[in-house]
């Protein structure tokens, strides 16, 4: 036997890309399987293993979709369960357990380093543990500070021990950007529709939301505003498209639905005002909702879907194709027409690997939603929705793991719901390192083999 046979029968070790995506479905899996037991079920009944698939991806991918209404049909211990995944699918579970090997001392071998550094998409392994301390610090205070806020309206209203649960498991759903909630007994699958004029519940939960969409890098950066005196690049791309989607997203809510009798209609101008806001930063990929989904208007729902396919930044709790490829790509654009060969951006140039990235990612996303909303709008009975939109908005928030919903999941069947678990997944590891992690050791040598020079014409 030749020793190019031998090494071709010696398997690869994983890559960084390919154990974060197992990671992610051994958690789906157990989750999954726990959710199933009667002791997650308020009923004691076993609950179908479809659903408790369904209820784990989603709160793994922190997207918020649900097919059974959270608080109603999961126990304490099902609630529990679901929390959980979405705290582990929030920072990732390379992230908890390199924290924990951090925390008790264990020296980190540079494999694991890199497996850390790939999860939490640090530019490097510099520094990597202090980063991934202030990562689970700062996730843990934040999310407490936010519980404590809404204990101040939740404790009144249902007394101590089930205010703090709503309240805890609430800010935690926020800022993981997950939009689950346990609100089930103001009316099923009402989310925070009777909180819109609470102050307190709305601004403490969008602020929640924004924070954990912004990304850990972002958070070191500001942090280490003190010391540094800038800002890296990436950080001042993040921030500014998020303000500015946010502020746009507020405008074209309340121009579209303030008088629409079924949503904003009723409400007074701050209310008003107030629930545009919440819904644009929600639609930011965390699946909140303060107003009724189903009867905003149509061109309403495809604003909504824009901002759901952006979704959050990098490095964050949050999903979509991220806020800097779409800066990306808007600035390729303008960069290419204004007649200069790179992109540039804050008088920055970006490489041409980053903008091929970008590109990649933003294809495959669009691929992603076309072929979940198509499959939505021929297998869902047509009189559940009239057009088009509703299941563009639904593979969007499957997609971009926000978790908005107008009723078509809770419609839909079996494939309908395979599809969208596929959906979330893809969503929340991101489709280029999936296509990555499934494409690694594919073509060996070739993938780099330098290609003669062709010409075709485009435009």
């Amino acid at each position: 036997m030749s020793e190019q046979t031998v090494e071709k029968k010696v398997k690869k070790p994983l890559s960084p890309t390919q154990i974060i995506v197992a990671s992610f479905l051994l958690v789906i899996t157990v989750g999954g399987l726990l959710l199933c037991l009667p002791l997650s079920s308020r009923s004691g009944e076993f609950t179908p293993f479809l659903d408790a698939l369904f209820t784990a991806t989603s709160a793994t991918c922190v997207t918020g979709l649900i097919v059974v209404d959270t608080y109603l049909h999961f126990s304490f211990f099902g609630q529990l369960v679901i929390l959980c995944l979405i705290q582990i699918g929030g920072l990732g579970l390379i992230t908890f357990v390199t924290f924990f090997s951090v925390a008790v001392g264990k020296k980190m071998r540079f494999k694991n380093m890199s497996l850390a550094q790939e999860s939490i998409s640090a530019p490097s392994v510099s520094g990597l543990p202090h980063l991934v301390r202030m990562v689970v610090k700062a996730s843990l205070l934040i999310e407490g500070c936010g519980t404590l806020l809404l204990c101040l309206s939740f404790i009144p209203r249902y007394g101590f021990l089930q205010g703090l649960w709503t309240a805890f498991f609430l800010a935690v759903s926020a800022f993981c950007n997950a939009g689950f909630d346990i609100l089930g007994h103001e009316g099923a699958y009402s989310s925070l529709i009777h909180y819109t004029g609470d102050p307190i519940v709305i601004g403490t939960i969008s602020a929640l939301i924004v924070i954990g969409g912004l990304g850990f890098l972002v958070w070191a950066d500001l942090y280490g505003l003190r010391h540094t005196k800038k800002l890296r690049l990436h950080t001042k791309i993040v921030l500014f498209i998020t303000a500015l989607l946010i502020l746009l997203g507020t405008l074209l809510f309340c121009v579209l639905e303030w008088n629409n009798p079924s949503t904003m209609g009723p409400l007074s101008v701050p209310e008003k005002l107030g629930a545009g806001l919440f819904q644009s930063i929600s639609c930011r990929t965390a699946g909140f909702n303060s107003i009724d989904l189903n009867a905003m208007s149509g061109f309403t729902k495809l604003v909504a879907s824009i901002l759901m396919f952006i979704g959050a930044g990098p490095a964050s709790t949050g999903g979509g194709i991220k806020v800097t490829t779409f800066a990306v790509i808007v600035m390729t654009i303008l960069s290419f027409s204004s007649g200069r060969e790179n992109t540039v951006i804050l008088k920055r140039r970006i490489d041409h690997k980053t903008v091929y990235k970008a590109l990649t990612i933003s294809a495959l996303a669009l691929v992603v939603a076309f072929i979940t909303s198509s499959v939505m709008f021929y297998s869902i009975p047509r009189s559940t929705f009239n057009t088009p939109i509703n299941a563009i908005f639904e593979a969007c928030s499957a997609f971009g793991t926000v978790g908005l919903s107008d009723g078509l999941t809770g419609e839909g069947n079996a494939l309908t719901h395979i599809i969208t678990m596929l959906t979330m997944f893809i969503g929340r590891v991101g489709p280029a390192s999936l296509a990555i992690s499934l494409a690694s050791g594919r073509g060996g040598r070739k993938k780099n083999q330098v290609m003669p020079e062709g010409k075709v014409l485009v435009g």
